[in-house]
């Protein structure tokens, strides 16, 4: 990333943070290089020129908001790496020629784990079929904090991987948390879900589907 385009994301951290559920994100994490933490507004747009898409919650449940941003469809995975539970480094490439499902998330951000059950179960019916799902945690403790979550929640068919130094937040810059793109399985941009969404839902099965599909 160019050091300027850095500087300007961490100038406007404040300004995201301030609509942040600021009792749920740790002390430790308050200087976190991407913001997000809080849930879109329910029927919040991109914008026309972005090519945002307005979108809400679904059956009522408020920890489902979010909205679909289709500006960056057909942009490659980027390359650099993040880290897998057995401490090795991976990239997106080592999934190649297998439609990915990128979730962006964080231990303290609540809505990103009201949404971990219904990705699970969404690794659990679509992985056997070829999609990876890939949980890529952005706390800046990385497995510190990662694999106790993992050991406490019952999520067998996701991996704790981390992201400690927020490339991907870096490069998405959505400033939300939870964050998902979906990826084709030549590996471009298909879209990407800004907020939590219910993954087992008829909206989102549609859009997996077609990440199948490609």
């Amino acid at each position: 990333m160019e050091p300027s385009l850095r500087a300007l994301m961490i100038l406007l951290l404040p300004v995201g943070l301030a609509a942040c559920d600021r009792q749920s994100q740790p002390k430790e994490q308050a200087n976190a290089a991407i913001s997000g933490e809080a849930l879109p507004t329910s029927g919040e747009a991109v914008g026309e020129a972005a090519g945002g898409e307005a979108t809400g919650g679904h059956g009522g449940d408020a920890a489902f908001n979010y909205r679909l941003d289709r500006s960056k469809a057909g942009a490659p995975a980027p390359d650099f790496t993040f880290v897998a539970p057995d401490g090795s480094d991976m990239s997106l490439q080592d999934f190649a020629g297998k439609p990915l499902l990128v979730n962006l998330w964080a231990t303290w951000c609540a809505p990103c784990v009201a949404e971990m059950p219904t990705l699970d179960r969404v690794a659990q019916t679509y992985g056997p079929k070829g999609l990876a799902v890939l949980t890529i945690s952005q706390d800046m403790q990385g497995a510190k904090v990662v694999t106790p979550f993992f050991a406490k929640h019952k999520l067998p068919h996701l991996k704790g991987y981390a992201d400690p130094e927020n490339r991907f937040g870096f490069a998405y810059a959505t400033g939300v948390l939870p964050t998902t793109v979906l990826y084709d399985a030549q590996g471009k941009e298909m879209l990407r879900v800004v907020g939590a969404m219910d993954w087992e839902g008829p909206e989102a099965k549609a859009l997996i589907d077609a990440a199948m599909a490609s």
